[in-house]
């Protein structure tokens, strides 16, 4: 009886294992997915040769044009004015503060400013 009993558990156990190992290999399987094509594709790709070192220099568009020297001299000229004015009492300290707030105002705003009309 002994051997029976070992021997019908033995076909039970393989029979639940080879289940077991079915059900595990069908959720393996896999079905053909539509991937979207992806933003960089295949045109947008160069080839790269491997005999050679990758060129990195050169230069790269600026978002916005330079200043010009003309313009920075005006603005430093415009500085050096406001601060003799100063110096000499050509102006009050209230109007220096006034003009001082003002160019830092700019100072603070202008690369946001920048920002919205290139977006724009």
């Amino acid at each position: 009886m002994m051997k029976s009993g070992k021997a019908a558990m033995m076909r039970m156990v393989t029979a639940f294992g080879l289940a077991g190992l079915a059900i595990a290999l069908a959720g393996c399987n896999s079905t053909a997915v539509d991937e979207q094509p992806s933003i960089y594709s295949a045109t947008m790709a160069k080839p790269i040769p491997a005999d050679v070192y990758p060129v990195i220099e050169g230069k790269l568009p600026a978002a916005t044009t330079q200043m010009s020297n003309e313009e920075a001299a005006s603005q430093q000229a415009k500085l050096t004015a406001l601060g003799s004015a100063r110096s000499s009492g050509a102006i009050s300290e209230a109007e220096y503060q006034r003009r001082l707030k003002e160019l830092q105002l700019l100072a603070a705003n202008h690369g946001a400013d920048t920002l919205k009309q290139i977006q724009n």
